[in-house]
């Protein structure tokens, strides 16, 4: 079975989402809706006719499950006053449970803007789009050039890649534990293709990290984020998927992908983190990417990462690295390691 939207729940933090996420699934009338949706969005009415419960009893548990994240909901006008859709917002839920030392690592965490891309070398298909139109020329890759393109909610190539540099937050002295990156994507073809295999890679500070091999470029049906002035024929939504880089190897969606692991990374040795996605020359499938932002797809997120990290027990006393800071005449030169 082909792996949609996948949460990961994490039971060993006091998480106010998570116990309402539970509570929100200790009902066999809500699994029943969110087995009921699958991957389609149907109305509120349709729900309770073919659960047969009440409407009035429908909108309740739609409600709880809606303020828990698990579906999402938009009201648009019928034939008489409005109705409201609902889509399901994960597929798979997986619970970590998993007794541990209780943690003391802090993390950092920085969303992207699709098209806040720094480098890129793309190949046609190529385009961007915003959330009302495109931006330059279809199939034209100087249209990555246009100013316009930090506006971009949905990027698509047929080869080659986008770069990003998202800043550093890690403290001075600081050690980073794991590196979690999230994205919307997919394989692109022209148009749409069910059947469109992609080997897609996450490079981290030049690190080849991994690769994952998306099964379709999916349309022929609006993604639930996906704006009205978009064609259904169009490329319409893509896969969430979370490369993580621990200790030991690196994964994606929880499956050992590389032996990568974060001290590879150098993460602590430069201001960014260089995070580069694409389409290997040499890949098996070279089936292209898009990639989506908060106002396209079925995921309101852009590019997210998070790093967790951990102080080291002198991190208090010691300053290392610090780059010159110039402020008109006056110049702050680097300092050393302070003992």
């Amino acid at each position: 079975m082909m792996q949609g939207k996948v949460l990961f729940l994490d039971l060993t933090t006091d998480n106010e989402v998570s116990l309402r996420m539970l509570k929100a699934l200790s009902s066999d009338t809500r699994l029943a809706i969110l087995s009921y949706l699958g991957d389609r969005t149907i109305n509120v009415n349709e729900i309770a006719e073919a659960l047969q419960i009440a409407p009035s009893s429908a909108t309740t548990h739609i409600q709880i499950l809606e303020k828990a994240d698990l579906i999402r909901t938009k009201v648009i006008p019928a034939t008489h006053g409005l109705q409201k859709l609902c889509a399901r917002t994960y597929d798979d839920v997986h619970i970590h449970i998993e007794h541990t030392e209780k943690n003391t690592n802090e993390s950092f965490s920085v969303t992207m803007p699709v098209g806040q891309f720094y480098d890129f070398e793309v190949q046609p298909t190529c385009g961007l789009a915003s959330s009302t139109s495109l931006i330059g020329l279809l199939d034209h890759p100087a249209s990555f050039y246009e100013p316009d393109h930090v506006h971009a909610q949905l990027l698509w190539f047929g080869n080659g890649y986008v770069a990003y540099r998202f800043p550093n937050h890690l403290p001075i002295g600081a050690t980073a534990l794991q590196l979690d990156l999230s994205a919307e994507i997919c394989s692109e073809a022209p148009l749409h293709h069910l059947n469109w295999p992609s080997d897609i890679t996450l490079w981290i500070n030049g690190v080849e990290i991994g690769s994952w091999t998306s099964p379709a470029d999916f349309g022929g049906k609006r993604g639930f984020l996906t704006p009205s002035w978009w064609s259904t024929k169009d490329s319409q939504y893509g896969m969430l998927k979370i490369w993580s880089v621990t200790g030991e190897n690196s994964y994606i969606d929880g499956k050992m992908i590389s032996s990568v692991c974060v001290d590879d990374l150098h993460i602590s040795e430069k201001p960014f983190i260089d995070v580069r996605l694409g389409i290997k020359s040499d890949a098996l499938n070279v089936g292209g990417l898009n990639l989506f932002g908060e106002q396209f797809g079925n995921y309101p997120q852009p590019i997210v990462l998070n790093v967790n990290y951990a102080h080291s027990k002198n991190s208090g006393n010691t300053r290392t690295n610090q780059q010159a800071v110039r402020t008109g005449d006056t110049t702050v030169e680097q300092e050393s390691a302070l003992g």
